[in-house]
C-alpha cells in the first residue's frame, strides 16, 4: 500500500494591504480601487503613475499586487489605493477613468489627500504622508 503525502500547507505573513483588501471587500463587496504610485524622496512624495483596478475577490496578496505595478516601468516606493463603488459595486471604465484624472489633480495640488486613500510601501505597508511645517 503506498502512502499519500500531503503537502506542506505554506503559511504567509499577512501585509497591511492584504488585510486592508479583505476587510474592504468585506465591507463593501467588489469595488474598483484607484491607484497612484508614488516614488518617496524624503521630504517628497512624487506621484508617478496612475491606474485602476476593479477588485472581484479578496484572493489577490500583496506580492501579487506588487509584481503587478512592477510593468509600471517606473520605480516606485508607495501606492495609494482609493476604494470607489458604484450602486452595484465596480465603476463603469469611463467613470473610473473620470474620478481617477480628479483624483490625480487633487493630489497635485495637495499631497495630504494621499491620506484620503490607503497609503502602502512596496513590502504592503501601511504609510502616512505627513505634514513638514516651515521652518
Amino acid at each position: 500500500m503506498a502512502k499519500m503525502k500531503t503537502a506542506k500547507k505554506t503559511t504567509r505573513k499577512a501585509t497591511d494591504f492584504d488585510r486592508w483588501l479583505s476587510a474592504t471587500y468585506g465591507d463593501n463587496g467588489s469595488f474598483t480601487a484607484l491607484v497612484v504610485l508614488v516614488r518617496i524622496e524624503e521630504p517628497q512624495v512624487l506621484p508617478l503613475a496612475s491606474t485602476f483596478l476593479n477588485i472581484v475577490g479578496d484572493e489577490v496578496i500583496w506580492a501579487e499586487v506588487a509584481a503587478l505595478f512592477a510593468g509600471a516601468g517606473q520605480a516606485w516606493d508607495g501606492a495609494a489605493f482609493f476604494a470607489q463603488t458604484d450602486a452595484d459595486g465596480p465603476l463603469e471604465n469611463g467613470e473610473a477613468r473620470g474620478r481617477l484624472r480628479a483624483l490625480e489633480g487633487r493630489i497635485d495640488a495637495d499631497r495630504l489627500v494621499i491620506n484620503q486613500g490607503d497609503f502602502f510601501d512596496a513590502k504592503g505597508r501601511r504609510l502616512k504622508v505627513e505634514e513638514i511645517s516651515p521652518n
